[in-house]
């Protein structure tokens, strides 16, 4: 108990505003390398992943890809990739090292998106005279929205998680009350920083919830689809977390 009020009382001491280490300025670093790798990753995986839902085609290398990935310590990714693209190049290390890790979850919510909607549903468009684009944009997007931002849900929180080791190779982040109090074996600096980044994981996770929710489409809600999901569902759910 004393440990805790005294990493409470590190976060809130005057000098953790000012100065090169200053929390507002982790804080910005670390939201930043978030940010760009998801979106990164997004650009890659999301379309991808519609591309593989909609054709049904590429599902057993897209799966065998992610799970590779999935796979790959990311420590050890990181100090690879500085060691081989040199210290001056180390953001690019890590902006490499997050979208990897962000990919496989992105890939996953979308196609399990696509697969998850009953095929009665797209052959009923289909005879409505929709074009395969049609169907895509009208029904498999909005029906798949739902999974897409569960995996981009937690692809934020590994990321969110992961970014505390760029740190280490002196990037910033929330993480480097962590590695720095570690060594000198300032345990309230290291539960600080294990708190904030707690917390800002769980801010996170708690506005893509809301926004997950409310991609749910309104006559799926009226029918109780929001709370009482199918089995498909459930399994494309896991798959994309």
């Amino acid at each position: 108990m004393n440990l805790f009020v005294e990493a409470i009382r590190w976060l809130f001491a005057p000098e953790r505003m000012q100065g090169q280490y200053a929390l507002p300025l982790l804080l910005g670093q670390h939201l930043l390398y978030t940010v760009a790798s998801v979106a990164v990753a997004a650009l890659i995986a999301v379309p991808l992943g519609w591309i593989i839902g909609h054709t049904g085609r590429g599902r057993e290398i897209a799966v065998a890809v992610s799970g590779a990935a999935r796979a790959i310590p990311s420590f050890g990714l990181l100090v690879l990739l500085v060691l081989l693209l040199g210290v001056l190049r180390t953001p690019e290390a890590a902006l490499i090292t997050f979208v990897l890790l962000a990919i496989p979850s992105l890939l996953a919510g979308a196609y399990t998106g696509i697969e998850a909607i009953d095929r009665r549903v797209i052959d009923a468009a289909r005879a409505m005279g929709m074009t395969s684009w049609q169907v895509f944009r009208k029904v498999e997007l909005p029906l798949g929205l739902p999974l897409l931002i569960g995996g981009l849900r937690a692809a934020v929180l590994q990321v969110i998680a992961t970014v505390t080791i760029a740190a280490y190779v002196n990037l910033g982040g929330l993480g480097w009350p962590i590695i720095q109090g570690i060594p000198l074996r300032r345990f309230d600096q290291v539960l600080a920083g294990a708190i904030l980044v707690a917390v800002l994981a769980l801010l996170a996770d708690l506005l893509l919830a809301i926004a997950q929710r409310a991609a749910v489409p309104a006559g799926i809600r009226a029918a109780g689809g929001g709370s009482s999901p199918s089995r498909s569902s459930r399994k494309a759910r896991a798959a994309a977390a």
